[in-house]
């Protein structure tokens, strides 16, 4: 029984100490992104992640990499993954919703939206997406009344509010940030 005890506070130790170089490690990988090092960050988490395939962190990294290389379909099954193995973690279904937004998927979007705020309530990345992907749909709206009757005044005022308030965020929900470590 002591000896099990030894083993597993051995292991423990092992683990907790390479916990820093781990987290290092995605912070040098970031870092390469932010600075738009995308091919050279990617291959840096496609090298920790042959090592630590579980790690949720580079596997956003991963993603975020491939959604700006355009990489959409490649991203989503990152997301995807994330939500499916770590479904309390808000970030992945967030950057689902802006990658089935930016293919005009919003009821799918609004869906990944609403499980990123079940995930974590207090998400505001999430809320205001939410409020983006609600607007973009009134400006859909507004197009198609004003289709059917090009003189309603107040559907031209409303979708030209519209339009204003999304014209600063290119209509375009927010990414998430890399995951910080925990």
């Amino acid at each position: 029984m002591a000896l099990l005890r030894f083993l597993a506070a051995a292991a423990a130790c092992i683990i907790f100490a390479g916990a820093p170089v781990l987290a290092d490690e995605i912070q040098d990988i970031g870092q390469q992104y932010r600075q738009g090092d995308l091919a050279g960050a990617l291959d840096r988490a496609n090298s920790h992640l042959a090592q630590n395939p579980g790690n949720a962190q580079a596997r956003f990294l991963k993603g975020l990499i491939l959604s700006d290389q355009g990489k959409r379909s490649e991203a989503l099954a990152i997301f995807t993954g994330l939500t499916e193995d770590f479904p309390e973690m808000p970030e992945p279904y967030n950057n689902l919703a802006v990658l089935h937004a930016s293919q005009g998927r919003y009821d799918a979007a609004m869906e990944a939206l609403q499980a990123a705020i079940r995930a974590h309530p207090g998400y505001a990345t999430a809320h205001e997406n939410l409020g983006d992907i609600h607007a973009k749909l009134a400006s859909i709206a507004y197009d198609k009344a004003l289709a059917l009757d090009s003189r309603n005044k107040t559907a031209q005022t409303k979708l030209a509010l519209i339009r204003t308030l999304l014209e600063p965020a290119k209509a375009a929900p927010e990414t998430s940030q890399p995951i910080p470590a925990r």
